[in-house]
Protein backbone atom coordinates (compact mmCIF):
# COMPACT_ATOMS: atom_id res chain seq x y z
CA UNK A 1 0.00 0.00 0.00
CA UNK A 2 0.68 3.31 -0.61
CA UNK A 3 1.68 5.73 2.50
CA UNK A 4 1.25 9.70 2.26
CA UNK A 5 5.00 10.01 2.15
CA UNK A 6 5.12 10.16 -1.87
CA UNK A 7 6.03 13.40 -3.22
CA UNK A 8 4.29 16.20 -4.44
CA UNK A 9 3.08 15.88 -8.08
CA UNK A 10 2.06 18.76 -10.39
CA UNK A 11 1.44 20.89 -7.85
CA UNK A 12 -0.67 18.51 -5.09
CA UNK A 13 0.62 15.90 -2.76
CA UNK A 14 -0.33 12.48 -3.58
CA UNK A 15 -1.32 10.43 -0.65
CA UNK A 16 -3.24 13.07 0.48
CA UNK A 17 -6.35 12.05 -0.91
CA UNK A 18 -6.02 14.83 -3.50
CA UNK A 19 -4.68 15.69 -6.65
CA UNK A 20 -5.40 19.49 -7.78
CA UNK A 21 -8.54 21.36 -5.97
CA UNK A 22 -11.14 18.64 -5.86
CA UNK A 23 -9.85 15.23 -5.64
CA UNK A 24 -11.22 12.58 -7.98
CA UNK A 25 -11.74 15.56 -10.68
CA UNK A 26 -10.12 16.31 -13.59
CA UNK A 27 -9.33 19.70 -15.56
CA UNK A 28 -10.90 20.50 -19.02
CA UNK A 29 -7.38 21.15 -20.24
CA UNK A 30 -5.36 17.65 -21.34
CA UNK A 31 -2.59 16.74 -19.67
CA UNK A 32 -1.38 14.19 -22.25
CA UNK A 33 -2.93 14.88 -26.26
CA UNK A 34 -1.87 12.86 -29.28
CA UNK A 35 -3.27 14.70 -32.09
CA UNK A 36 -3.55 12.35 -35.54
CA UNK A 37 -0.38 10.46 -34.95
CA UNK A 38 0.47 7.80 -37.27
CA UNK A 39 3.32 5.17 -36.95
CA UNK A 40 5.10 2.74 -39.20
CA UNK A 41 7.82 -0.15 -38.66
CA UNK A 42 8.35 -0.40 -42.27
CA UNK A 43 5.56 -1.09 -44.35
CA UNK A 44 3.35 -1.99 -40.84
CA UNK A 45 0.68 1.04 -40.08
CA UNK A 46 0.90 0.48 -36.28
CA UNK A 47 -1.03 3.74 -35.11
CA UNK A 48 -3.18 4.87 -37.02
CA UNK A 49 -4.55 8.59 -36.97
CA UNK A 50 -4.71 8.31 -33.41
CA UNK A 51 -5.84 10.99 -31.16
CA UNK A 52 -6.65 10.62 -27.76
CA UNK A 53 -6.96 13.19 -24.80
CA UNK A 54 -5.91 12.14 -20.97
CA UNK A 55 -6.73 14.68 -18.24
CA UNK A 56 -4.98 15.74 -15.11
CA UNK A 57 -6.14 13.14 -12.38
CA UNK A 58 -7.72 10.50 -14.85
CA UNK A 59 -6.76 6.80 -15.17
CA UNK A 60 -7.11 4.99 -18.71
CA UNK A 61 -6.35 1.59 -19.28
CA UNK A 62 -4.99 0.46 -22.72
CA UNK A 63 -6.37 -2.84 -23.79
CA UNK A 64 -6.44 -5.41 -26.81
CA UNK A 65 -5.20 -7.68 -28.05
CA UNK A 66 -1.00 -8.35 -28.48
CA UNK A 67 0.06 -6.70 -31.53
CA UNK A 68 -2.73 -3.89 -30.98
CA UNK A 69 -0.66 -1.23 -30.92
CA UNK A 70 -1.04 -0.28 -27.31
CA UNK A 71 2.24 -0.24 -25.77
CA UNK A 72 4.02 1.18 -28.87
CA UNK A 73 1.20 4.00 -28.60
CA UNK A 74 2.71 4.14 -24.42
CA UNK A 75 5.97 4.70 -25.49
CA UNK A 76 5.61 7.39 -27.96
CA UNK A 77 4.27 9.58 -25.11
CA UNK A 78 7.98 10.24 -23.76
CA UNK A 79 9.17 9.42 -27.09
CA UNK A 80 11.05 6.04 -26.63
CA UNK A 81 9.26 5.26 -30.24
CA UNK A 82 9.58 8.14 -32.76
CA UNK A 83 6.17 8.92 -34.77
CA UNK A 84 6.06 9.29 -38.21
CA UNK A 85 3.44 12.14 -38.49
CA UNK A 86 0.85 13.72 -35.69
CA UNK A 87 1.51 15.84 -32.36
CA UNK A 88 1.85 14.83 -29.07
CA UNK A 89 1.65 17.53 -26.42
CA UNK A 90 2.18 17.19 -23.00
CA UNK A 91 0.54 19.59 -20.75
CA UNK A 92 -0.10 21.89 -23.69
CA UNK A 93 3.59 21.43 -24.99
CA UNK A 94 4.39 19.66 -28.16
CA UNK A 95 6.89 16.95 -27.38
CA UNK A 96 10.69 18.19 -29.18
CA UNK A 97 12.06 15.66 -31.10
CA UNK A 98 15.38 15.45 -29.12
CA UNK A 99 17.69 17.90 -27.26
CA UNK A 100 17.39 19.60 -23.43
CA UNK A 101 14.04 20.41 -24.06
CA UNK A 102 12.90 16.28 -24.93
CA UNK A 103 14.65 15.42 -21.96
CA UNK A 104 13.09 17.96 -19.79
CA UNK A 105 9.39 16.77 -20.80
CA UNK A 106 10.75 13.19 -20.57
CA UNK A 107 11.48 14.19 -16.90
CA UNK A 108 7.98 14.85 -16.42
CA UNK A 109 6.77 11.59 -17.41
CA UNK A 110 7.30 8.28 -15.52
CA UNK A 111 7.31 5.44 -16.94
CA UNK A 112 7.24 1.34 -15.79
CA UNK A 113 8.22 -1.37 -18.50
CA UNK A 114 7.29 -5.22 -18.55
CA UNK A 115 11.17 -5.44 -17.01
CA UNK A 116 12.18 -3.82 -14.33
CA UNK A 117 15.18 -2.08 -15.85
CA UNK A 118 17.15 -1.62 -12.57
CA UNK A 119 20.72 -0.97 -12.95
CA UNK A 120 21.85 -3.90 -11.53
CA UNK A 121 25.60 -2.68 -9.89
CA UNK A 122 23.76 0.05 -7.74
CA UNK A 123 21.35 -0.94 -4.44
CA UNK A 124 17.79 -0.46 -4.46
CA UNK A 125 18.51 3.22 -2.64
CA UNK A 126 21.18 4.41 -4.82
CA UNK A 127 18.43 3.13 -8.25
CA UNK A 128 15.47 5.47 -6.86
CA UNK A 129 18.00 8.39 -6.02
CA UNK A 130 20.18 8.65 -8.71
CA UNK A 131 17.50 10.39 -11.40
CA UNK A 132 16.75 13.55 -8.70
CA UNK A 133 20.49 14.04 -8.07
CA UNK A 134 21.24 13.81 -11.88
CA UNK A 135 18.40 15.31 -13.68
CA UNK A 136 17.14 17.19 -10.60
CA UNK A 137 20.18 18.51 -9.18
CA UNK A 138 19.37 17.45 -5.24
CA UNK A 139 22.17 16.70 -3.10
CA UNK A 140 22.57 13.00 -2.48
CA UNK A 141 21.20 13.48 1.59
CA UNK A 142 17.86 15.10 0.30
CA UNK A 143 17.62 12.51 -2.63
CA UNK A 144 18.74 9.45 -0.05
CA UNK A 145 15.62 10.60 1.98
CA UNK A 146 13.34 11.18 -0.37
CA UNK A 147 14.41 7.62 -1.90
CA UNK A 148 13.74 6.15 1.23
CA UNK A 149 10.11 7.76 1.99
CA UNK A 150 9.24 6.32 -1.55
CA UNK A 151 10.89 2.84 -1.07
CA UNK A 152 8.56 3.05 2.44
CA UNK A 153 6.04 4.09 0.54
CA UNK A 154 5.82 0.77 -1.55
CA UNK A 155 6.79 -1.24 0.94
CA UNK A 156 9.78 -2.53 0.28
CA UNK A 157 12.10 0.19 2.38
CA UNK A 158 13.83 -2.76 4.44
CA UNK A 159 15.63 -3.67 1.15
CA UNK A 160 17.18 -0.63 0.18
CA UNK A 161 20.83 -1.75 0.81
CA UNK A 162 20.19 -4.84 -1.08
CA UNK A 163 20.81 -4.89 -4.70
CA UNK A 164 18.30 -5.74 -7.28
CA UNK A 165 18.90 -9.44 -7.82
CA UNK A 166 18.51 -10.37 -4.31
CA UNK A 167 14.90 -9.14 -4.68
CA UNK A 168 11.56 -10.56 -5.83
CA UNK A 169 10.38 -9.78 -9.15
CA UNK A 170 7.32 -7.99 -7.52
CA UNK A 171 10.05 -5.86 -4.94
CA UNK A 172 11.87 -4.75 -8.19
CA UNK A 173 8.33 -3.89 -10.00
CA UNK A 174 7.69 -1.85 -7.03
CA UNK A 175 11.41 -0.57 -6.76
CA UNK A 176 10.82 0.73 -10.00
CA UNK A 177 7.54 2.54 -9.45
CA UNK A 178 9.28 4.32 -6.76
CA UNK A 179 12.05 5.70 -8.99
CA UNK A 180 9.65 6.87 -11.60
CA UNK A 181 7.83 8.65 -8.44
CA UNK A 182 11.09 10.04 -7.38
CA UNK A 183 11.40 12.39 -10.18
CA UNK A 184 7.79 13.77 -9.60
CA UNK A 185 6.81 12.90 -12.86
CA UNK A 186 2.98 14.70 -14.11
CA UNK A 187 1.79 11.37 -15.20
CA UNK A 188 2.82 8.04 -15.06
CA UNK A 189 3.00 5.09 -18.08
CA UNK A 190 2.95 1.69 -17.13
CA UNK A 191 3.62 -1.02 -19.93
CA UNK A 192 2.48 -3.91 -19.15
CA UNK A 193 4.10 -3.89 -15.57
CA UNK A 194 2.95 -7.17 -14.82
CA UNK A 195 3.70 -9.16 -17.44
CA UNK A 196 6.92 -10.29 -16.41
CA UNK A 197 5.81 -11.48 -12.75
CA UNK A 198 4.45 -14.84 -11.41
CA UNK A 199 0.81 -14.58 -10.36
CA UNK A 200 1.47 -14.36 -6.73
CA UNK A 201 3.33 -11.20 -7.31
CA UNK A 202 0.79 -9.62 -9.66
CA UNK A 203 -1.40 -8.37 -7.14
CA UNK A 204 1.62 -6.77 -4.36
CA UNK A 205 1.93 -4.36 -7.33
CA UNK A 206 -0.86 -4.10 -8.89
CA UNK A 207 -2.29 -2.61 -5.21
CA UNK A 208 0.28 0.06 -5.68
CA UNK A 209 -0.67 1.35 -8.68
CA UNK A 210 -4.44 1.00 -7.18
CA UNK A 211 -3.45 3.06 -4.57
CA UNK A 212 -2.10 5.74 -6.64
CA UNK A 213 -5.14 5.73 -8.99
CA UNK A 214 -7.16 6.40 -6.13
CA UNK A 215 -5.11 9.15 -5.03
CA UNK A 216 -5.28 11.44 -8.09
CA UNK A 217 -2.29 9.72 -10.31
CA UNK A 218 -2.70 10.36 -13.86
CA UNK A 219 -2.09 7.23 -15.59
CA UNK A 220 -1.66 5.74 -19.38
CA UNK A 221 -2.03 1.83 -18.36
CA UNK A 222 -1.07 -1.07 -20.75
CA UNK A 223 -2.40 -4.42 -19.13
CA UNK A 224 -4.35 -7.38 -19.79
CA UNK A 225 -5.26 -7.35 -15.36
CA UNK A 226 -8.95 -7.28 -16.31
CA UNK A 227 -9.60 -6.35 -12.70
CA UNK A 228 -7.24 -3.28 -12.28
CA UNK A 229 -8.99 -2.26 -15.24
CA UNK A 230 -12.52 -2.15 -14.11
CA UNK A 231 -11.51 -1.40 -10.32
CA UNK A 232 -8.79 1.45 -11.22
CA UNK A 233 -9.46 3.28 -14.40
CA UNK A 234 -11.81 6.40 -15.56
CA UNK A 235 -11.62 4.79 -19.23
CA UNK A 236 -10.73 2.32 -21.03
CA UNK A 237 -9.73 2.13 -24.04
CA UNK A 238 -9.71 -0.58 -26.20
CA UNK A 239 -7.01 -1.39 -29.70
CA UNK A 240 -6.92 -3.54 -32.19
CA UNK A 241 -4.72 -2.96 -35.49
CA UNK A 242 -3.34 0.04 -34.66
CA UNK A 243 -6.70 1.97 -34.43
CA UNK A 244 -8.83 2.77 -31.19
CA UNK A 245 -11.92 1.21 -31.87
CA UNK A 246 -13.99 1.78 -28.66
CA UNK A 247 -13.71 3.45 -25.70
CA UNK A 248 -15.95 4.18 -22.51
CA UNK A 249 -16.41 3.77 -18.43
CA UNK A 250 -14.97 0.31 -17.20
CA UNK A 251 -19.34 -0.29 -16.67
CA UNK A 252 -19.66 0.88 -20.47
CA UNK A 253 -16.76 -1.02 -21.72
CA UNK A 254 -17.30 -4.35 -19.72
CA UNK A 255 -20.99 -4.45 -19.68
CA UNK A 256 -22.26 -2.11 -22.60
CA UNK A 257 -19.71 -3.66 -25.17
CA UNK A 258 -20.45 -2.12 -28.49
CA UNK A 259 -17.93 -3.40 -31.10
CA UNK A 260 -17.51 -6.82 -32.07
CA UNK A 261 -13.70 -7.02 -31.92
CA UNK A 262 -14.41 -5.99 -28.77
CA UNK A 263 -16.92 -8.51 -27.68
CA UNK A 264 -14.53 -11.20 -29.28
CA UNK A 265 -11.38 -10.03 -27.10
CA UNK A 266 -13.58 -10.08 -24.00
CA UNK A 267 -15.30 -13.47 -24.62
CA UNK A 268 -11.95 -14.85 -24.74
CA UNK A 269 -9.96 -12.80 -22.14
CA UNK A 270 -12.86 -13.73 -19.64
CA UNK A 271 -13.48 -16.98 -20.10
CA UNK A 272 -10.15 -17.86 -18.29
Amino acid sequence: MVSSDLPTVAGATVGKGRLGSDSGQTSDKPLVELRHVDKFFGNLHVLQDINLSVHKGEVLVLLGPSGSGKSTLCRTINRLEPIDSGEILIDGEPLPEEGKELTRLRAEVGMVFQSFNLFAHKSILDNVALAPRKVRHMSREDANNEAMRLLDSVGVGDQASKMPAQLSGGQQQRVAIARSLAMHPKVMLFDEPTSALDPEMISEVLDVMVDLAHQGMTMIVVTHEMGFARQAADRVVFMSDGQIVEQGTPSEFFDHTQSDRAKEFLGKILAH
